[in-house]
């Protein structure tokens, strides 16, 4: 992660792996996905509490996926809405075969605006990276 950040190391990025993300408060959602079957179960970290953490001091953010796939989104539908960077579903870890290693998952059941396809594309998965401006 990297951009306006007031926690960033000396290349001005904030750098996590798998142990540092589940160090932060765990969250769970239980949701329907646009591209998999029936309701599935995710474990990680709220997207709020990771900015929190980060001192993200933009407005938007841009995830960029590992094939390069990437969006912007308004940083304050992390506070609208509980949105969560997945790293397991099901019990089991997200695998980059598979989605993995992790996933921005949006509590689409919860609300009926989020099941708009518009919404749909926000669901990063094979997460690299996030800039915040």
């Amino acid at each position: 992660m990297y951009g306006a950040l007031s926690s960033a190391d000396a290349d001005g990025a904030a750098h996590f792996d798998l142990e540092m993300l589940r160090a932060l408060p765990a969250a769970r959602l239980e949701t329907t996905t646009a591209v998999t079957d029936g309701v599935r179960r995710f474990d990680g970290v709220l997207m709020r509490d990771l900015l929190a953490h980060v001192g993200a001091q933009g407005k938007t953010l841009t995830a960029r996926a590992l094939n390069d796939y990437a969006i912007e989104i308004a940083i304050e539908e992390f506070d609208r809405f509980d949105v969560l960077l997945a790293y397991e579903m099901d019990g089991e870890p997200l695998l980059p075969s598979d989605k993995g290693p992790l996933w921005i998952v949006y509590p689409r059941d919860r609300h009926a605006e989020l099941q708009d396809i518009r919404f749909d594309y926000r669901w990063v998965w094979q997460l690299r990276w996030i800039e915040i401006r």
